[in-house]
Parts: structure tokens; C-alpha cells; sequence
């Protein structure tokens, strides 16, 4: 499972440092490369098996709306294998760079199933939405669901 943040730089080339402790996850499904795809203005990052289990979750829908089909085209059409060099590092596609307005500054964020890839700028935002939330009444009841 991904746990955690750091805050990291983006080089000329487009390339990431994954965190040691990601790393760490990635090597443990076997593999050598992660599924990055688009959502939220930010990145997500999956492992293979991870990211196995999304489509066949996907593909085996009931029923597919006309939204629905939209989403499998900008997430699942927007994916890409990156693969972790020796280094610890991965390249970041320039149009998945793009979408989530990537520059030098750059802010991964473990999420369980997946890390995130965020902007400083998009990250520092998502932040102050999230304060934001935890002013809404719902939004408190949600999170004492989880016994918090």
C-alpha cells in the first residue's frame, strides 16, 4: 500500500524520483513499470496488478452510460506504462505533464491503491479544499464512519 507524501522536483527531461518507500511497493507486485493515467487535475499511478484489477473492474460493468464511456476514454485511454529506471526514476509522458500542469515543483502522495502525482500549485489548492471539507457537517459524519 502507498502511505505518504513527499515533495520532489521534475527534471528537464520529465523525469520523477519515485520515493524509496514506493519503490518498494512496485517491486513487491512483481514488476518494473507503473500504469500513470489522468484524473482530479493530477496524476495516478498504479502498480500492474493494481491497475489489472481497475480494468477488469471497468470492463465487467452492467451497463455502460454515455459519461461512463467518456470516462474509459480520458482514464483508461489516457494511460501510460512507465517504466523505473535504474535509478528510481520514471518519465513522465508530456501530454499526462500537461493535463495535471506538472512543472519543477511536484508533490507524490500515497492513496492505498495508488500514489498521486500532483503540481505544487494543484496540490496546495487540493489542500485547502480539503480543509474546506472538513467544515461540512456530512463530510465530518463520513469520517467518523471510519471510527476517526
Amino acid at each position: 500500500m502507498f502511505r505518504g507524501s513527499s515533495f520532489h522536483t521534475i527534471d528537464p527531461k520529465g523525469r520523477i524520483i519515485i520515493p524509496a518507500r514506493f519503490r518498494d511497493v512496485i517491486k513487491a507486485s512483481g514488476a518494473d513499470s507503473i500504469m500513470i493515467t489522468r484524473m482530479d487535475r493530477c496524476l495516478f499511478a498504479y502498480t500492474q496488478d493494481e491497475w489489472s484489477k481497475l480494468e477488469q473492474k471497468i470492463l465487467h460493468l452492467p451497463e455502460k452510460s454515455e459519461a461512463m464511456r467518456r470516462f474509459q476514454r480520458t482514464f483508461i485511454g489516457g494511460a501510460h506504462d512507465c517504466r523505473c529506471d535504474a535509478q528510481g526514476r520514471v518519465l513522465i509522458p508530456p501530454f499526462l505533464k500537461q493535463y495535471s500542469g506538472l512543472g519543477k515543483e511536484i508533490v507524490l502522495v500515497g492513496v492505498l491503491d495508488r500514489f498521486e502525482i500532483w503540481s505544487r500549485e494543484n496540490w496546495d489548492k487540493e489542500n485547502g479544499l480539503a480543509e474546506k471539507d472538513m467544515g461540512n457537517e456530512q463530510v465530518r459524519h463520513e469520517i467518523a464512519q471510519l471510527g476517526l
